[in-house]
């Protein structure tokens, strides 16, 4: 494999797009290859089966680019795919998401955590593996059709906030403050600043990209696959199995403002 071969990044539409922008801040010297699915989202309503299916066909079409290195950037892909990606490719660096739970607990380990993700990744194996270790104090909270708001470009809505007001209801009543809230989606990354305004400031509002890219640092490290030098050209090239519109969403949120 060649240090300067392509990182592909991978999400079943525009979410992952957040752990793109993660990455291109703390690898300066990589270049990306990112493929929203967005022809086949949602993933986290579909089962673990169907998208254990949809996840073995992106990481084919991105190895055939050429790509040294796997990013799912999705929590729900992740959830139902990294093991078998891991099993069909045992040489390649795959790099998974996981809610930040054990962050969340570890920086307040005493107060109630919120974790929002997908009904898929909320059922997984995977998920309650980590919640048995981290979740004494956590309440899993499904927000099925949550990435849709951002799947159409809609990041700041009174529709979006009417969702997410009543999502937090029951845990905000009487008072009560949680303590940390973990988006366990990677669309979740851009509702952050809706979602900060809906917290008490002293709720922590956590997301698992940055813990993702170090790990990827990591394992580019241990393999010796660290790129030598920038890319000369375009440091991103932006594929969907979607439409022109797909597109232009994904390019705008990765214009955003950082």
């Amino acid at each position: 494999m060649q240090k300067n071969a392509p990182i592909g990044i991978f999400d079943s539409g525009s979410g992952g797009i957040s752990v793109l922008r993660t990455a291109l801040r703390m690898l300066p010297d990589e270049h990306f290859i990112y493929f929203g699915d967005t022809a086949n989202a949602p993933y986290g309503t579909k089962t673990e089966e169907e998208v254990t299916v949809l996840a073995k066909q992106v990481a084919e079409k991105l190895l055939s680019l050429g790509c040294k290195a796997l990013v799912i950037a999705c929590n729900t892909a992740t959830c139902a795919a990294a093991a078998t990606l891991r099993a069909m490719y045992p040489d390649l660096i795959i790099i998974g998401m996981e809610p930040a739970l054990k962050l969340a607990h570890d920086l307040r380990p005493e107060g109630d955590i919120l974790v929002l993700a997908t009904p898929v990744s909320l059922s997984s194996a995977k998920y309650r593996l980590l919640y048995t270790a981290y979740g004494e104090h956590a309440h899993s909270v499904p927000c099925p059709g949550l990435m849709d708001f951002v799947e159409r470009g809609d990041i700041e809505s009174p529709e979006l906030k009417a969702y997410l007001e009543d999502k937090f209801a029951p845990y905000l009543a009487k008072g009560n403050t949680p303590a940390a809230v973990v988006l366990g989606c990677t669309h979740y990354v851009f509702l952050h600043k809706v979602i900060r305004s809906l917290l008490p400031e002293s709720t922590l509002v956590l997301d698992g990209n940055e813990g993702t890219v170090r790990q990827l640092g990591r394992r580019l490290t241990q393999e010796n696959l660290i790129s030598t030098h920038a890319p000369a050209g375009e440091r991103v090239k932006i594929l969907t199995s979607g439409n022109e519109s797909s597109l232009a969403l994904m390019q705008k949120l990765l214009d955003l403002p950082m």
